[in-house]
């Protein structure tokens, strides 16, 4: 039998990943088997600028984490994996999804967006929806058309008026 020193340890740990998956916005389940040390230590450089980080837990402490949580990836937890988690939800599911397109040993397997369960498919639709600042910018040259069309409409009514007055 554990004992007692070790099965506190184990509930201190269960408890750090309950923590961090309910302050997180998302979290990614991923296989990082055959990257090497200094891919693993860019990976972590990239998501620290965006105040995201990557933890490898036992499967068994993150399983009595998620059971407690009521969450199943059960289907998830076989070999060795990685977990992400993120303060914000886009920013690290872009840096970890550009990352597996250069790292083909990267397998992304599952994630909790805003607390639920997010197959492949749906972390890959979030990746792939533009940056704020795209969004910005797209929103902006959407704008910008209005403005023109008003400024070219404004310009011909003020020739009509210039028109009149002759």
């Amino acid at each position: 039998m554990a004992s007692e020193k070790i099965l506190n340890e184990k509930k201190v740990i269960v408890s750090e990943i309950i923590d961090n998956i309910k302050n997180s916005e998302s979290v990614i389940l991923f296989q990082y088997q055959g990257l090497t040390v200094s891919e693993m230590s860019e990976l972590r450089s990239k998501l620290n600028e965006i105040n995201s980080s990557v933890k490898i837990y036992k499967n068994t402490l993150l399983k009595r984490a998620l059971d407690e949580l009521n969450i199943n990836m059960d289907d998830f937890l076989d070999g060795p994996n990685a977990i992400l988690f993120g303060d914000t939800l886009l920013e690290p599911i872009k840096v970890i999804a550009d990352f597996a397109k250069n790292h083909d040993k990267l397998n992304i397997r599952v994630g909790i967006i805003s607390g639920d369960v997010a197959s492949l498919e749906t972390i890959k639709e979030y990746a792939s929806i533009p940056s704020r600042e795209g969004l910005l910018t797209m929103l902006a040259g959407g704008m910008i058309q209005y403005v023109k069309d008003l400024s070219i409409s404004l310009n011909l009514y003020a020739e009509q008026l210039g028109g009149k007055e002759d």
